[in-house]
């Protein structure tokens, strides 16, 4: 049974009540998170200077801008890519890259919380695209347009002080462990693949925990639950820092991928458009803008907003 992220929240507190180490601060945060306290103070972004660029905007379909609002799918529990504040509202930095996108377009934005794994089969339909943090793949790109703006590499989480010993370092070793992903997200193709390869090699498989939100995912590694978690960077690094070390990243960073916005794959004039503002954006500064405010790399932006690029 899938568990909302207020009930998480409360299982936490209780179970840290019973004496766990380590569960005080990733408590705090799931109820921060689920809006029962007050919220940590989030990066504020400057996106006044963005405005409508009209060569751009006339791409854009009237199926689309026809309503004059752009409605974009993202599952707002990854922080700090995108989740929500204690108000309910989808923040972060693929929130304030979708924000500026619109701008550009001369659209409206209206965001829509949806579990990750249902957004792609509804972009076009419930939805006019999606940027949540989606890896390019081979299997995606046939079914959907990708226009890429990020390459990011994958890390684990493991509990203060590694009490199971997680060495990443080969894939090997994580044999009969139980980590936590997120449903649908590369780690969490990677992470299976990773399991066939122990059982190959006459180990145990690893036990895949996989969770609608992986706000989840970090509340059970605080609570012993998981022996690491998996994930893109920015979310486990960030998930590291806001529960003040009661979770820790371990290892090297893992396969970096590229992450695009998804979009109809029948709908070109957007996907062109889309991908002309990207550009814009990552051509004006205003996308190192965005990345820097929240504390991310800029070196793992991209140069050139690519359509469907390889893997």
């Amino acid at each position: 049974m899938k568990k909302s992220l207020p009930v998480i929240a409360s299982l936490l507190v209780a179970t840290c009540a019973l004496g766990l180490s380590g569960c005080t601060d990733a408590a705090k945060e799931m109820a921060q998170r689920s809006g029962s306290t007050a919220s940590a103070s989030v990066p504020t972004v400057d996106l006044s200077g963005v405005t409508k660029q009209d060569d751009i905007a006339a791409l854009v379909p009237a199926s689309v801008s026809g309503d004059g609002t752009l409605t974009i799918a993202t599952s707002a529990d990854y922080s700090p890519a995108e989740f929500l504040d204690a108000n309910g509202k989808p923040i972060g930095y693929e929130v304030d890259l979708a924000t500026a996108l619109s701008k550009v377009l001369g659209l409206k934005v209206k965001f829509v919380n949806a579990e990750f794994d249902s957004i792609i089969p509804a972009v076009g339909s419930k939805y006019d695209m999606s940027i949540s943090s989606f890896t390019v793949t081979s299997e995606r790109t046939k079914s959907v347009n990708m226009v890429a703006y990020i390459k990011v590499g994958s890390r684990f989480n493991v509990a203060k002080g590694n009490p199971s010993k997680v060495d990443p370092s080969n894939p090997l070793n994580l044999c009969g462990l139980t980590i936590g992903v997120q449903t649908g997200t590369a780690q969490e193709e990677a992470i299976n693949t990773y399991s066939t390869n122990c059982t190959k090699a006459s180990k145990k498989a690893i036990n895949v925990k996989s969770y609608a939100k992986f706000g989840d995912a970090t509340t059970a590694l605080a609570g012993k639950a998981l022996d690491a978690t998996f994930a893109d960077s920015p979310v486990a690094d960030y998930a590291a820092k806001q529960t003040n070390g009661a979770v820790v990243a371990v290892g090297d960073l893992v396969d970096p991928a590229t992450q695009a916005v998804v979009i109809n794959k029948n709908d070109t004039a957007t996907t062109q458009a889309v991908q002309k503002a990207m550009q814009y954006l990552i051509d004006k500064g205003v996308w190192n803008q965005i990345l820097t405010a929240w504390g991310i790399d800029t070196s793992q932006a991209l140069k050139t907003a690519t359509i469907n690029p390889a893997e």
